[in-house]
């Protein structure tokens, strides 16, 4: 059985644990007895002030299961996905105020991607129980559903289609992982027509295990590549737009999707030791992937060229899933099986 897939069950069939049935700040104060704002972590230039009340809402009107995913649009509102089918998306003001919430119809949503198009933005949100992609507008009104790719023939049936996130390359092309699935990038053109698989589960230099999550990496105009990751092996892989493997990168911890701002690259590593207790990181690498930071780690050193061995600082984090860097490079981050915790806000120092 799969790492991710053990744990997962094992916390479903633990599903009466005190943290569920607890407030989020009562969860934090029981599993975390450091203070909930102003504890200052990260290392060198990449520091920040913890704030783990920015994101708490009345539970009784805003509630949260799973938060997975947050993006950012051009006006500064921030988009976070959220299991609970009475608001699956939260959208909040960098003060943490709501702007609103929309989403009943979504029990697996995961990953949540921001498309640019012209003057406009929308959204890409990956649901694990339907087994589907649906592309949004902002205000959540469906204008397309992509279903599991038959003309792959990779797929007998749609519940062996199980997405995970989406990125959008400049012409408008996008790439589905199949994170939960078989392991399959699946890659559309702007219609939403299938054009080509690869990847795979395995141990090949070409397949993953656990392709959680995807990003398209325009630092270097004349050789963009895909980032993808291998979140089970502990690694990322970097691809061509076609779909040709070009390199792994080892990391040492069990991260979760890719996030590009400016030259740096972040991720969420969800586990660093344990699955079976809260865990995770925020790794922050250089246009090189070099680790030079991680908030929410024990102490270590940085920038050399090799991976540096990174452990949970045990108070930070309880399972960060992903990162979302605002324009003044603040980050806010989405908690999986946290007890049912809102987004904490890390304020550049």
């Amino acid at each position: 059985m799969k790492l991710h897939s053990t744990r997962r069950s094992f916390l479903k069939l633990g599903g009466t644990i005190a943290g569920l049935s607890v407030l989020p700040h009562a969860s934090f104060a029981i599993h975390n007895k450091a203070r909930l704002v102003g504890e200052i972590v990260g290392q060198g230039n990449f520091t920040y002030r913890v704030d783990k009340h920015w994101g708490i809402q009345d539970p009784g009107k805003i509630p949260v299961r799973h938060c997975h995913e947050m993006v950012q649009d051009r006006q500064g509102k921030l988009y976070m996905t959220t299991t609970h089918t009475r608001n699956n998306i939260i959208i909040y003001h960098d003060t943490g105020r709501v702007y609103e919430t929309w989403g009943t119809e979504y029990p697996g949503a995961h990953g949540l991607t921001l498309a640019r198009e012209g003057e406009k933005d929308f959204l890409f949100i990956t649901d694990t129980e339907r087994h589907k992609v649906f592309k949004t507008t902002l205000s959540g009104r469906v204008l397309r559903t992509i279903e599991y790719p038959k003309d792959a023939g990779i797929y007998q049936s749609e519940e062996e289609f199980v997405p995970t996130e989406v990125a959008v390359a400049p012409n408008g092309d996008f790439y589905v992982t199949d994170g939960y699935g078989k392991n399959y990038i699946i890659q559309y053109d702007h219609y939403g027509r299938y054009i080509r698989h690869f990847g795979g589960k395995g141990d090949g230099e070409d397949q993953f295990d656990c392709c959680h999550g995807i990003a398209v990496d325009l630092r270097n105009p004349k050789d963009p590549c895909l980032l993808i990751t291998s979140r089970s092996a502990q690694e990322f892989k970097r691809f061509t737009l076609d779909g040709e493997y070009i390199e792994t990168i080892p990391v040492g911890s069990w991260i979760c999707r890719p996030v590009i701002k400016g030259d740096m690259l972040y991720f969420a590593a969800l586990a660093t030791e344990s699955w079976w207790e809260y865990d995770g990181v925020l790794l922050v690498m250089d246009r090189n992937y070099r680790l030079i930071a991680a908030p929410g780690a024990k102490e270590t050193q940085f920038g050399g060229t090799a991976m540096p061995r990174v452990t949970y600082d045990g108070r930070t984090f309880m399972n960060p899933h992903d990162v979302c860097v605002d324009r003044n490079d603040n980050l806010y981050v989405p908690q999986w099986f946290s007890g049912n915790t809102y987004p904490l806000k890390l304020s550049r120092v």
